[in-house]
């Protein structure tokens, strides 16, 4: 079952993104899931199993001045490593597609770091095509 993410989900979120090497979020965890909550154009949900979340999807729409449709982003995706291959994966994605559509977007995004070679091949299949590069600037405080 796909159901929007709480902030009372925040133990299971930090241990799953452990699995994607995020450590140490649980100091913070709690309160980012909050501010996603209450931003209108960010989506928080989780992939429920008898009561136990096995799976994150996070989204974002961001909307273009230079282009018709906004495009949703892909910012967290991660099924539980022991649950990877019963197509939890492929109904979150479907999901997110269907957001995307509801939400008025021409396109979906997502950034795959380049070891997570299964990933890719997840994103392939479901119809990614890879646009190369990204960039980043790390701040500093």
């Amino acid at each position: 079952m796909i159901r929007n993410a709480t902030a009372e989900d925040s133990d299971r979120i930090v241990e799953l993104l452990a699995q994607l090497g995020y450590a140490n979020t649980h100091s913070f965890c709690k309160e980012r899931i909050q501010e996603l909550l209450a931003n209108p154009d960010a989506m928080l949900f989780c992939y429920e199993i008898e009561g136990s979340v096995i799976a994150l999807l996070s989204l974002h729409v961001i909307p273009q001045i230079a282009l018709l449709g906004s495009f949703l982003r892909i910012s967290y995706f991660i099924v539980d490593e022991t649950m990877r291959s019963h197509h939890i994966g492929s109904e979150l994605e479907a999901y997110a597609t269907y957001i995307a559509k509801e939400r008025g977007c021409d396109r979906i995004e997502v950034h795959c770091h380049e070891r997570r070679k299964e990933a890719h091949r997840f994103y392939e299949r479901h119809g990614y095509v890879e646009s190369p590069k990204y960039f980043i600037k790390q701040i500093t405080y």
